[in-house]
């Protein structure tokens, strides 16, 4: 009887090799991903920031509840709503917006 190993969640070809940090939270990933694509699921999200899809499942209920995001159910998929007026949650950056880092991150170089 041969034994199935478990499968590692693929590293994103953005994702830092070696384990290297990231400027950015998988928090701000998460939400990233949902901004550039509102219906995008959770399986493809979890791929695109290299994580497991359980992670991205307790990063978005973690959004949700700080009224970041909203879920709404269209079919059988969901629709996510970023709320762009709310504050940043650090008090570093916390005069800060998310439409503010989103625009960060989507700006042209």
């Amino acid at each position: 009887m041969s034994k199935k190993k478990a499968k590692k969640p693929q590293r994103a070809a953005s994702r830092p090799a070696s384990g290297g940090w990231t400027f950015l939270s998988n928090h701000s990933h998460v939400l990233i991903c949902l901004s550039r694509q509102p219906d995008m699921r959770l399986r493809e999200v979890a791929e695109a920031v290299g994580i497991t899809e359980r992670a991205v499942q307790k990063i978005v209920r973690e959004l949700e509840s700080a009224g970041v995001i909203t879920r709404r159910r269209d079919g059988r998929r969901n629709h996510y709503t970023i709320h762009r007026n709310q504050p940043l949650r650090h008090p570093v950056e916390a005069h800060r917006t998310v439409a503010a880092l989103l625009e960060l991150v989507d700006a042209e170089p």
